[in-house]
């Protein structure tokens, strides 16, 4: 997919870039590109990689959920930023943290925003189950995002504790995502959450499935949860 293959796909789900967010999302993809010659951060280099198959379908998640100015979001596991920079980009007025567990990581995510020239950004350098534990940040957030992090019933356990009780956690997942979520009702059942909504669609040129699954927090998350670094990943609920 090429830049102006992408503005014309993004416009035919009713949104109109402006020159700005298309700069920004250039400068994304030069960065992403720069700075992957001194460390991992995707596999995906091509033009046509990255506008596909991390912007379009990090905005994705927008095509069948209202963002709202003023909302708090926490992407768990971001990686180089996907959803939530390109999320950022389309809508400046959500306040976008991220947690990830690679100092090197945020280094880049700290550039990229000054690059991006984004405000109201904050990046933590921690374990997302320790994290889930600090009281600044436990059940803080209305949306927790993540994309291509681990299996749901892992990812509930890992996300739910920083939503808002009536908040939501939005999974973005591809083709297993139906026999995940089936695995992941006893850790809703015991997080105390349930499933709103879960939309499926093919993502453009390769046609490969995506879900957007959105989880709704009913209750405050039992102070046990989540476990130490490392458990739920080991002993998924």
């Amino acid at each position: 997919m090429s830049k102006q293959a992408f503005i014309s796909l993004v416009k035919e789900q009713g949104i109109e870039l402006t020159e700005k967010q298309i700069d920004q999302f250039q400068r994304y993809f030069e960065v992403l590109v720069e700075w992957n010659e001194k460390m991992n951060l995707t596999a995906l280099t091509s033009e046509e990689d990255v506008y596909i198959k991390h912007f379009y379908d990090s905005i994705s998640a927008s095509f069948f959920y209202s963002f709202k100015a003023g909302q708090k979001i926490i992407d768990v596991g971001a990686g180089a930023g996907f959803p939530s920079i390109p999320l950022k980009i389309l809508y400046p007025e959500l306040h976008v943290s991220i947690v990830d567990s690679l100092k090197k990581r945020i280094g880049f995510l700290e550039h990229l925003a000054s690059e991006l020239e984004l405000d109201g950004v904050s990046f933590y350098h921690d374990r997302a189950e320790t994290f889930g534990q600090n009281p600044a940040h436990r059940e803080q957030y209305d949306i927790v995002t993540a994309r291509a992090v681990a299996r749901m019933s892992v990812l509930a356990e890992l996300c739910l504790p920083l939503v808002k009780v009536g908040g939501d956690f939005i999974a973005m997942k591809g083709a297993s995502a139906e026999n995940e979520l089936s695995d992941a009702k006893r850790a809703f059942d015991v997080l105390d959450a349930k499933v709103k909504s879960d939309h499926t669609f093919k993502l453009p040129i390769e046609d490969s499935e995506r879900h957007i699954t959105v989880i709704e927090k009913k209750k405050a998350t039992k102070k046990k949860y989540p476990r130490k670094p490392g458990t739920p990943n080991k002993q998924p609920l």
